[in-house]
């Protein structure tokens, strides 16, 4: 155990975190697949310690302020389950992001952030059933809430003012807000990428991303940011040679697929086995360390999955980082630089029924 400490220390960390044959033709990073439907989640899933968006607003109503008002934009960040460990994932630089907004002319605050339904393990690790198939837990969503706690924000994180707006340009982005959450469906953990500085094949859908997509977007609508503030953003990358595309998952656990599709099924069953939770975290922390090590001394393949397909990576050296790294507030008459969660999509012209949002009761109604 401290051989592993030792070498992958910072990602023990994220461990912890977890617990609260056809090639692809590009491009590359592979674009993150967007949904016109929100699959019913099911019964096996639920969200163990923390239930989504607890206390979002009850009636589901995006907040609609009037056009003339004025609205500041605060950066919140966080360290990931302060509330069961204080400072300590904050100081290794492992944080969660949030946007708030204050409304000068009403007095009315909102908190609003993006997060896995389920818990981090299991929007990152599938179960494996007694009958050696494969269940996920993975959808995130926007929870929005009335009020900014400051101190919660502020004592261990960041709470800073970076941009005034109007009432009128945040009702157009309240309708992003509303696209944005109604096709951009599961969580993804991991950046993958070929090297340190090299090119990227996987880009993660998490909350960091969601509040530059936000950000983007605010840009977009024409909005001045202060840039003087400097906003980094926490990031858990795998380093591989280029992935092999294996096949969607109905493809994969077809079971009258190929030898070589069986083959792979077989491997991914066998993979994900390492990673169950049903233990206690602080047993389970110690095995998935102890099974990510082997994984990574070994150098045996890993089984990423991605817009609803299986990938194998052949992990190559540094193999696993976890970085902290800026991304700039966006510029006047420019896109924001979202190197960091630099992701394809277009905005369809789905139908805008008001400014009503899946949050919490919508997710209890629905998805019970």
């Amino acid at each position: 155990m401290d051989t592993i400490l030792n070498k992958y220390g910072i990602l023990v960390c994220c461990v912890i975190v977890f617990l609260a044959g056809t090639s692809f033709a590009g491009p590359w990073p592979a674009p993150y697949k967007r949904y016109t439907v929100r699959p019913q989640s099911n019964p096996f899933c639920n969200a163990g310690v923390i239930s989504f968006c607890p206390t979002g607003e009850p009636d589901n109503i995006m907040p609609e302020f009037n056009p003339g008002d004025a609205i500041e934009i605060y950066a919140l960040k966080k360290p990931v389950w302060q509330f069961k460990f204080g400072d300590v994932l904050g100081k290794l630089n492992i944080m969660h992001d949030a946007l708030g907004f204050k409304n000068l002319n009403t007095g009315m605050n909102y908190t609003m952030e993006w997060y896995e339904l389920f818990q981090l393990m299991n929007c990152t690790f599938a179960h494996v059933l007694k009958n050696e198939s494969i269940q996920w837990c993975n959808q995130g969503a926007v929870c929005i809430y009335p009020g900014i706690k400051d101190r919660l924000w502020s004592e261990n994180g960041t709470l800073a003012k970076i941009a005034t707006t109007t009432g009128s340009v945040f009702n157009t982005f309240s309708d992003w807000v509303l696209w944005d959450n109604r096709t951009g469906l599961f969580y993804e953990t991991w950046t993958v990428k070929d090297k340190p500085d090299g090119n990227t094949w996987f880009q993660p859908f998490d909350c960091a991303s969601w509040v530059i997509r936000a950000l983007d977007k605010f840009g977009r609508l024409g909005v001045s940011f202060n840039q003087s503030v400097h906003l980094n953003y926490t990031k858990i990358n795998l380093y591989s040679d280029q992935p092999e595309y294996l096949g969607t998952s109905a493809e994969v656990f077809d079971k009258s697929a190929n030898k070589t599709m069986q083959a792979s099924a077989t491997n991914i069953v066998k993979f994900y086995s390492k990673f169950q939770s049903q233990k206690k975290w602080e047993d389970l922390a110690i095995e998935i360390i102890e099974d990510l090590y082997e994984i990574f001394e070994k150098n045996e393949p890993f089984y990423l999955y991605y817009n609803d397909a299986y990938w194998l990576l052949n992990l190559t050296s540094p193999i696993a980082k976890l970085t902290y790294e800026e991304s700039p507030l966006p510029k006047p008459g420019r896109r924001i630089d979202t190197s960091i969660a630099k992701l394809t999509y277009e905005e369809s012209p789905l139908p805008k029924p008001g400014r009503r949002i899946d949050n919490k009761l919508y997710f209890e109604n629905r998805f019970p």
